[in-house]
């Protein structure tokens, strides 16, 4: 019984085995796959190892060389110092296969962390990082005290302040500071500050100071000369001084220099008593010893001053005065101290005119006048007109220069003269009329005089054979002949005493009292028309006695008989 309990056990698993792979038995395709093996992938990139020749380098005295290791092929090498890719310079040189990097003459700057990678088609693998040091200094040393000033190499304390001196340099690794006062005691080795608070007149001297690199074995001494100043001694004034003192607005620059005997001591510039501070047109040097100021408006004229200061003592330099040229700007025109401008001034005819010119400007303008109808110019600000006449009326300008500028400007104003008379004639012409019209009066009054002279005078030469063609008439009838449409023209028969000839003259009257004189007569002209004179009738030709012209009046004249 237990022999057949055993082989029905094994017969059930074998039964179960062939199910069972019956059941999992894979497809063709896949058992072919398998049988083939994992695709054809890249590996994965090792990460590659650096090395170095030495990681301490003393500056200037030795060479390093970096070496990348990678068991991948097909790759490129890049260098990375300090984070960043390293860029190479004329004391560094890279291999062929860019594996091994080389510094020369290996200085300060070199030193850092340094790492290679190495760049795959799709992957980049970065080395562990390797440290390269550079020891260098001490350079040299420079010794400065925060209290005191600084003038041609010696240092200004004043007594009882505290004075720290401070030893400056670079070194790496740090440097030990030893300390050499003036009384030749030697500090033992300490930072690079040393402090003496209170000093005194001992403490006058040459302080020492000697730097030491235990790692490049080397020093540097550094020295610093002290004195100890009372405390009520003042600092050496400054002065201000100025390349140039002509400036024009607007075209000129100036460069201010604060001359002192100290050397870095604090400095600063005042105008009018007010610190100024750097602007865009206001430019202080580095020191405060220089101050510019470009395109200089008229605004910056005024005394300048620059102050030396310590924390306990300060000096002002005295004031240095700029004056800066400009206009003149616009030109106005006033009347008498009246500060109204003007453009037209109204004036009494003989009264007096004051006119003001003015016009902002430095240095002040110079003024010119001139006026129309009047000759010449007139210099100064203030022209002045007595007793004013028509001719003074018209426009007057005023001129307004500045030589130093090279600017001028100019304004006018109209003068208008009021008055009684008319100002289109003056006095004289006026007085010329009157006297004119009096003597037209006169010789017209003296022309009908000699019309009425001419008619007696035609009986008298009766014998004109002009008068044979008139008739007798009686009564208030005048001849009208010899026409009847215009009157007769005037002439007068005038007899020679020696021959008794009549002859036919015209002539003008004589001159009329009062200086006027009767000009011959232009042909072109018209004078009026005179009434002619009565002519004798031709049958009283030969009497002695006129006949009467008007009968009706006892109006009888006798002219004497000719001899």
């Amino acid at each position: 019984m237990g022999l057949a309990a055993l082989w029905s056990c094994w017969w059930t698993g074998v039964l179960l085995s062939a199910s069972l792979l019956t059941i999992w038995n894979l497809p063709a395709e896949a058992q072919l796959a398998l049988q083939a093996g994992p695709p054809n992938t890249q590996k994965l990139l090792a990460k590659p190892t650096i090395s170095t020749s030495q990681g301490i380098v003393i500056e200037h005295r030795g060479v390093v060389t970096f070496r990348c290791y990678t068991v991948n092929i097909n790759v490129s090498i890049h260098w990375v110092s300090n984070n960043i890719p390293l860029v190479l310079n004329e004391r560094m040189q890279l291999s062929a296969d860019g594996k091994s990097l080389t510094i020369f003459t290996v200085q300060r700057e070199d030193a850092g962390i340094y790492q290679c990678e190495v760049w795959g088609a799709s992957e980049v693998q970065s080395s562990d990082i390797t440290l390269l040091e550079v020891y260098y200094g001490p350079d040299p040393v420079e010794i400065k005290v925060d209290s005191g000033i600084l003038r041609g190499g010696v240092v200004e304390v004043t007594k009882g302040s505290t004075v720290n001196f401070q030893a400056e340099t670079q070194s790496y690794p740090a440097a030990t500071y030893t300390w050499y006062l003036p009384n030749d005691s030697i500090l033992p080795p300490t930072t690079r500050t040393l402090t003496i608070p209170a000093v005194s007149g001992k403490d006058e001297g040459i302080y020492r100071c000697l730097v030491f690199n235990s790692a490049t074995h080397m020093s540097h001494l550094g020295a610093l000369k002290v004195l100890v100043l009372a405390s009520q001694q003042s600092l050496a004034k400054p002065c201000v001084v100025s390349p140039s003192m002509d400036f024009v607005e607007n075209t000129s620059s100036v460069a201010l220099t604060c001359q002192s005997t100290y050397e870095g001591i604090s400095v600063r510039w005042f105008r009018e008593g007010r610190a100024l501070l750097p602007s865009e047109r206001l430019v202080l040097s580095t020191d405060n010893r220089t101050l510019v100021i470009h395109s200089l408006q008229r605004d910056d004229t005024g005394p300048y001053q620059c102050e030396i200061w310590t924390w306990d003592r300060e000096a002002w330099s005295d004031p240095l005065w700029l004056t800066i040229n400009y206009g003149p700007d616009r030109v106005d025109i006033t009347r008498d101290t009246v500060s109204v401008v003007l453009s037209t001034v109204e004036v009494k005819l003989d009264s007096n005119l004051t006119l003001q010119c003015w016009a902002e400007s430095q240095p002040g303008a110079q003024y010119c006048w001139s006026c129309e109808h009047l000759g010449g110019e007139y210099t100064g600000g203030q022209l002045v007109i007595t007793a004013v006449t028509w001719a003074h009326q018209g426009a007057c300008s005023c001129t307004a220069s500045n030589p130093l500028t090279g600017l001028a400007r100019s304004a006018s104003i109209l003068v208008h003269v009021v008055g009684s008379q008319s100002p289109s004639l003056s006095a004289g012409t006026i007085a010329g009329i009157v006297t004119g019209v009096l003597s037209v009066i006169a010789l017209v009054a003296g022309l009908g005089y000699y019309s009425r002279k001419a008619g007696w005078l035609s009986k008298i030469l009766g014998d004109d054979p002009v008068s044979k063609a008139s008739q007798p008439t009686s009564g208030r009838k005048h001849s009208t002949e010899p026409s009847a449409d215009k009157p007769r023209p005037l002439s007068f028969r005038i007899p020679e005493i020696q021959e008794h000839t009549r002859v036919n003259q015209t002539k003008l009257p004589p001159a009329i009292p009062g200086g006027f004189a009767l000009r011959p007569r232009n042909p072109q002209s018209k004078l009026p028309e005179l009434p002619v004179g009565p002519f004798l009738p031709e049958k009283n030709r030969e009497s002695n006695y006129q006949t009467l012209i008007h009968p009706d009046d006892d109006i009888y004249c006798q002219i004497g008989s000719k001899a």
